[in-house]
């Protein structure tokens, strides 16, 4: 893999999908070349007074158009910025950055928790083996849900009852029987320590991609770790860099 560095990328797409929640394709062949599901960039504000990078996953790869589309939702200064500018604008970007899912399975549950979703379009792409896509969202608001219907079987779980099951996302795992030899997720950690929980006490091999505030995207300040259950080489103590050694993880090697 190349050498990551900072770089111009032209938006060729930008649009709102959903309340604050933004699409947009940027237009890169090395980084397109190189992505793959799970993995996440950097964006760069305009503005020199927010030094500190953006991290977003990658929502979907297309490698014949050379483009990356991200999903984000917007939750402060820096992401109130990119949600402003136009199809034409350039914005800087490092990337693809941190290790992304292992494809495996023969059959799968794909589960996403609110912006946690996005990068589970890419890897329900990805996947060639039977699959099940479990949403969670807050209320009907749904983004992305139609997007993911031609890859499997969607179930919708929502916290306030108005679409698919009321709950979270194992209330709909549990209330519509799904099973399956692998199970991939993404989402806060609420949810991410509830997936670990349902998934070793039913034996399920699970691989967890891992939300969290992150400072140089590279595994350099260690601002992002987390507790695993073997020492880090980088740190000698029993902590990972979410960054640059995941952000996906099998959840046997990781505490939550």
């Amino acid at each position: 893999m190349s050498k990551k560095y900072k770089k111009i990328v032209k938006i060729e797409k930008m649009e709102q999908i959903g309340a604050g929640i933004f699409s947009i394709w940027l237009e890169d062949r090395e980084i397109t070349f190189e992505a793959t599901a799970g993995q996440f960039v950097s964006l760069y504000c305009r503005d020199g007074s927010r030094l500190l990078p953006r991290p977003i996953s990658i929502c979907e790869i297309d490698k014949e158009k050379g483009m990356v589309r991200l999903v984000f939702r917007v939750a402060g200064k820096g992401t109130e910025e990119f949600a402003k500018m136009k199809p034409g604008d350039f914005i800087d970007v490092m990337g693809p950055l941190g290790n992304g899912f292992t494809l495996e399975g023969t059959k799968a549950i794909l589960i996403g928790g609110g912006i946690g979703i996005p990068p589970m379009l890419e890897l329900a792409k990805e996947l060639s083996c039977e699959k099940q896509i479990v949403l969670g969202y807050r209320d009907s608001d749904t983004f992305l849900k139609e997007e993911f219907e031609p890859y499997g079987t969607v179930y919708v779980a929502t916290e306030d009852g108005s679409i698919g099951t009321k709950g979270n996302v194992i209330d709909a795992i549990k209330g519509n029987d799904l099973n399956a030899d692998i199970i991939f997720a993404c989402g806060p950690a609420p949810m991410l320590r509830g997936v670990k929980e349902y998934a070793i006490s039913h034996e399920i091999k699970a691989q967890i991609s891992m939300e969290e505030r992150m400072a140089c995207g590279i595994g350099a300040c260690l601002a992002c770790v987390c507790g695993k259950k073997e020492k880090d080489h980088h740190t000698n103590v029993k902590n990972t860099r979410i960054c640059k050694d995941g952000p996906v993880f099998y959840i046997d090697d990781i505490e939550l």
